[in-house]
This record gives C-alpha cells, structure tokens and sequence, in this order.
C-alpha cells in the first residue's frame, strides 16, 4: 500500500471551540460517526498504532474535534460520535454547531469517512449525515465496520440492508474490520485519491 505514507502520524489538538481550529493547509479528512461505532478503533487500525486515538466503550468519549497529522502531507479529524452519547442536551447541541460549522466551513476539508456498525439495520442519523453531505457536495466514503462480528451469509445480507437504506452502489461504501484490516488498503486508496 504506497497511497502516502502515513508511517508518522501524531496528535495535534482537541479543540472544542471553532477559535481553536489549527491554521494549517494541509488537506484534512474527518471521521465521523454514532457514538460507540469503532471510529477510534478504525482510525488505529488505518494507522498501525494501538493506542493513538484512544478507544473506549463508553459512548461520548470523544468530545472534541481531534486532530492527527499524518505524515507532511495530510490531516485526519476524528469527530465527536453522534447518537446516544450520555451527555447534557446542550452539549450535544454544542457539539452540532462544533461539528456543522467546521464540516460546512474549513476550506482544507476534502471528504468525510462515515463509520456505520454492519450489525444494525440503516440509522436514521446515518442516513441524515450522508445526505446532508451530498447536500453540501462534500464527498464522503462509507464504511461498514465491524464486519468480523458477521459470518458471510449474515454479512452479505447485512450488507445489501444497509446499501439499501442508504442508497449507496457497492463502489460507494467499504466493508472494514479493524481487527483484520479487512477494507484498510481500500480506504487508504480511496482518501489518498480524495488528498491528491
């Protein structure tokens, strides 16, 4: 896999209010999805590392936009997870503006990667960020996660439900599992070409 090199990748910044948003103009991809998807887990899995986005189990955890250089070249922003975080009704809204605000605004912004867990059936809120992208012609890569949870048939069948729900053709989305990097050339390939 020789997209960019992504051998390098460190922390940046947390950033919790749009003033706090690094000058930078490198091209940047975000990470989104609902609370408790595996974006964590997914961001891990792309870059080899273990630990540098820090995975927990309990939903909301991430509550800042977080950024990681990667390499010279790139930055990716791993979002606040949307859905059922156990938090206050203004921080979640909080969060909408934070998140809306620098999806529709940040010029170095090249594409989302929408995190959808293969084992549910197409979530309302899933379907909203997809089209709300479209709407705004951001380009976004599906990914359906977690896909080492699902033997081939159950896998298959989950598939073509969420293809289904969401409107998306077999070369809109990826099949990824963290845990055998399953889906991780691919989507490597598919946000260098988004980068490039």
């Amino acid at each position: 896999m020789d997209t960019f090199d992504i051998s390098k990748p460190k922390f940046v910044i947390s950033v919790h209010d749009g003033s706090q948003l690094p000058d930078t103009d490198l091209p940047e991809i975000a990470f989104a999805g609902r609370s408790n998807v595996g974006k964590s887990s997914l961001l891990n899995s792309i870059l080899y590392r273990k630990q540098l986005v820090k995975v927990s189990s309990r939903p909301g955890k991430t509550q800042g936009l977080n950024f990681f250089q990667i390499g010279d070249h790139s930055v990716f922003v791993d979002l606040p997870g949307y859905g059922f975080a156990k938090v206050s009704k203004s921080m979640q809204q909080h969060w909408g503006d934070l998140i809306s605000n620098y999806l529709e605004h940040r010029n170095q912004l090249m594409g989302v990667v929408v995190i959808v867990d293969i084992r549910h059936e197409a979530k309302k809120s899933d379907a909203e960020l997809i089209q709300w992208l479209r709407g705004k012609n951001i380009p976004a890569i599906v990914v359906y996660t977690k896909a080492d949870k699902l033997s081939g048939n159950a896998r298959a069948k989950q598939t073509r439900i969420l293809d289904s729900g969401h409107g998306l053709t077999k070369q809109q989305r990826i099949v990824y599992s963290a845990k055998s990097h399953e889906g991780r050339d691919e989507l490597l390939d598919k946000i260098g070409q988004l980068i490039a």
